[in-house]
């Protein structure tokens, strides 16, 4: 099995896990309790935008149980906002007050609706530290997935938006 936590694309081959009925083959859960999972029953884990809602308490228990139920060899994709360069561009000149309210809202959250708010901000020395201490030996950043079409390949003003990496569990 391959889950895809937070989706909404249906793929073949991925089950969607997600905190609202958003397909009808999707699974009802939460990215903080995948308890319904066997250890080692998931080949790749993919999450593009999930992490960042997720409290700040419970990153750790979170990236530990995602490990535990991926197999030996499995994958976790993991797409977040990349605050670095996120940060840099909110302190671009050129950029216009709008172009800057926009970032802002990808820093913190949409706030669209009760789950569209972030509580941590991701770099990629952040993020590799906190995959390793779950367990995953090698981290690596991509630029791309090329697997959905969502928030891991948004650009605004010409950059990317997203820390794109892979934690692998050897």
């Amino acid at each position: 099995m391959k889950l895809h936590i937070g989706g909404e694309e249906e793929k073949d081959g991925w089950t969607i896990l997600n905190t609202q009925k958003k397909t009808e083959n999707n699974i009802i859960g939460d990215i903080c309790d995948l308890s319904q999972f066997n250890d080692e029953s998931i080949e790749e884990v993919y999450a593009s935008h999930i992490l960042e809602h997720v409290r700040n308490s419970d990153i750790g228990d979170v990236l530990k149980n995602i490990f535990r139920i991926l197999k030996t060899g499995g994958r976790f994709l993991i797409s977040v906002p990349d605050l670095e360069i996120l940060s840099k561009a909110i302190l671009d000149p050129n950029l216009s007050v709008q172009n800057k309210y926009e970032i802002t809202r990808i820093i913190y959250g949409g706030q669209t609706d009760d789950y569209d708010y972030h509580y941590f901000g991701f770099t990629q020395s952040i993020m590799s530290a906190l995959l390793k201490n779950a367990g995953f030996i090698k981290v690596e950043k991509v630029e791309k997935f090329n697997i959905f079409k969502d928030t891991s390949e948004h650009e605004i003003c010409g950059f990317p938006i997203s820390l794109n990496a892979i934690g692998h569990k050897e």
